[in-house]
């Protein structure tokens, strides 16, 4: 019972220690979990003495990890990675293992133990990837979206991998559940047809149900066991019980209990990757990686070299750019988890000595340690030999217009469609060539520019413009670009954009002729609209928007006047109120009854249904 509860003291000091230290160091928390399982693992303090058996649990913590990103991932997202999933994925996985299993063969493995090993080293890591790209916050972007597409590519042919073994490895009965390979492709396709029809027809009924006994734990214990039971079914079939996981995630992404179920298992999800990596960490021999440094060093650079360029050029060939290409190379460049299910079993057919077997398996590790800071190497190299995109030169000798709005994101964007739409010209300018390219696309035309060079400015017409917006996004840009516009073009109307109270005040106090906060209008909008929906006359809503809004005029002068600091305006908000709305004691306590008993009205509708 001690020895219990000091691994678990142990696990959890290292899944608190070492990623916060790692991260802060740059590598990334998966870095982190790797070397704590190395110093708590058979090779280190010897706190965990059989790291395979931990791995076995620790495995639910990818199969919860893929859950949680199925849930995230709808079926139209599928459909749309469908060209990276057919095209980039099997050409990835085919060609990495190909060229593999050549160079395994010529250093002496048997053809069957050199297709095998060819397979498992590649395929990528998948808890290590999804990690990568959740720590950056990556998943949404090209190489991402790829990468991911990729990794679920991989998951799925495991599938017909798993049911070829047997043929390469010939009397061992490995991976067969039916006895011929067609057997077993039916059985993993009725698989992951009845995890489909279940998840889509079944589950979402069953919380229902379960929702109604009120218990927070009955929900917790419902998830899990939906999440478990998924990845054994795929795991009985042959398949991988991440992808299980997945797809079971993917039939409740749709599900009103979709948010609910992933804050159920998150807390599980975490520990359990933690403790994932710390056992690939155990896995690694540090004696024998020590013993045979120089080898092990070289097969690991040659296989990390080979898979980053052919991922690398795959990528490029399928249309990212040289950078993106680079990131998607470097996201797949660690071997799969599924290394080390397969080195094991062609070594338990004496195709493999024991030393082959322990570099093999200590390659797979390294490659999972050495990823992340190689990644994070990778990206910084990319913003120094990036160089910045050149900004296009302009011509503003065909400029007439007579407003000129200034920066156009979404605030320019929706003010000047008012103006086109009364046929007024009006001259656009922003400083983001990316943008400018994204609206020549919709057929807008806009000048590069910095609000903030003044001859820029008077090249587009500003000492002729009637009216001049500023709607740039940084509030002290804006301000500066306002206080240059009053000094240097007096009699110009000027408009802008506020972020915020406190922005407003600097605007009008730099001598502004109107200026708006962003979200104003629209939560005033917001506010009168629930007044209507719970009941009070549309009328008297129309009367209380306007006494807010002259309430509000009239509390933002006295804080200009008096120097206040307009963020901690709410904290003082009533003291500064002029006085209560104008409305009778018994008016008001009719339309508070009013709409009292329409929302209790509704109450009662809803308990009923």
């Amino acid at each position: 019972m001690e020895s219990v509860v000091l691994q678990g003291i142990a696990f959890l000091l290292a899944a608190v220690l070492a990623p916060t230290l790692f991260k802060r160091l740059g590598f990334g928390t998966a870095v982190g979990y790797l070397f704590a399982g190395v110093l708590i693992g058979p090779s280190g303090l010897r706190i965990f003495d059989d790291a395979e058996s931990v791995m076995d649990v620790a495995q639910l913590g990818v199969v919860l990890l893929l859950f949680v990103i199925g849930l995230d991932t709808r079926l139209s997202r599928l459909v749309a990675m469908r060209r990276d999933i057919l095209l980039l994925g099997n050409g990835q996985v085919w060609i990495t293992a190909v060229v593999l299993a050549a160079i395994a063969y010529a250093f002496g493995l048997n053809v069957s133990a050199a297709i095998v090993v060819g397979f498992a080293f590649a395929l990528s890591g998948t808890a290590i990837a999804l990690q990568l790209l959740d720590e950056r916050g990556d998943m949404s972007r090209p190489y991402g979206q790829r990468g991911f597409a990729v990794l679920l590519t991989q998951d799925l042919l495991t599938v017909p991998m798993l049911a070829l073994i047997p043929i390469f490895l010939i009397g061992t009965g490995a991976a067969s559940r039916t006895g011929s390979a067609i057997g077993d492709t039916a059985l993993a396709l009725a698989v992951i047809g009845g995890i489909v029809l279940v998840g889509r027809y079944l589950i979402d009924y069953l919380f229902r149900i379960l929702a109604t006994a009120g218990a927070r734990e009955v929900m917790t214990s419902a998830a899990l066991l939906v999440v478990v039971s998924a990845a054994l079914a795929a795991s009985y079939a042959g398949l991988s019980m991440a992808l299980g996981a997945f797809l079971a995630g993917v039939m409740l992404a749709g599900s009103s209990y979709r948010h609910q179920l992933q804050a159920d298992v998150e807390p599980f999800r975490g520990l359990l990757l933690a403790l994932f990596f710390m056992s690939i960490g155990m896995l690694i021999d540090v004696i024998e990686v020590w013993l045979h440094a120089g080898l092990i060093g070289l097969m690991l650079v040659t296989y990390l070299l080979l898979k980053i360029s052919l991922a690398a050029l795959l990528a490029r060939f399928a249309g990212s750019t040289w950078a993106d290409a680079l990131r998607f190379g470097l996201l797949l460049s660690a071997a799969g988890e599924f290394s080390f299910v397969l080195v094991p079993l062609i070594a338990g057919q004496n195709l493999i000595d024991a030393q082959t077997t322990n570099m093999l398996i200590a390659i797979a590790a390294l490659s999972m340690v050495v990823t992340p800071p190689l990644a994070v190497f990778g990206e910084r190299l990319l913003k120094r030999l990036t160089r910045p995109e050149k900004a296009p030169e302009e011509d503003f000798s065909a400029v007439n217009g007579s407003a000129l709005i200034v920066g156009f994101g979404r605030f320019g964007q929706i003010a000047s469609q008012l103006l086109l739409a009364e046929g007024i010209d009006a001259t656009l300018i922003d400083a983001k060539p990316e943008r400018i390219r994204a609206a020549a696309r919709f057929g807008f035309k806009v000048y590069y520019g910095q609000g903030t060079n003044l001859d820029m400015l008077r090249a587009a017409g500003a000492e002729q413009a009637r009216l001049i917006l500023v709607c740039v996004d940084d509030p002290d840009e804006s301000l500066a670009i306002c206080r240059m516009i009053r000094g240097a073009f007096p009699n110009v109307k000027l408009h802008a954009r506020a972020y915020d109270r406190a922005h407003a005040i600097a605007l009008t106090n730099a001598g502004v002729d109107y200026q708006i906060r962003e979200t104003f209008e629209s939560a005033i909008v917001a506010g009168r609209t629930m007044l209507e929906t719970l009941g009070v006359p549309s009328e008297r809503a129309r009367q209380t928007e306007r006494d807010v809004r002259h309430r509000d005029l009239e509390r933002l002068e006295l804080q200009r006047l008096q120097g206040i600091d307009a963020g901690s305006d709410f904290l003082h908000q009533n003291a500064l109120q002029p006085e209560p709305l104008k409305q009778p004691d018994h008016e008001a306590q009719s339309l508070n009854a009013e709409a009292d008993e329409i929302l209790h009205q509704e109450s009662q509708q809803g308990t009923a249904s």
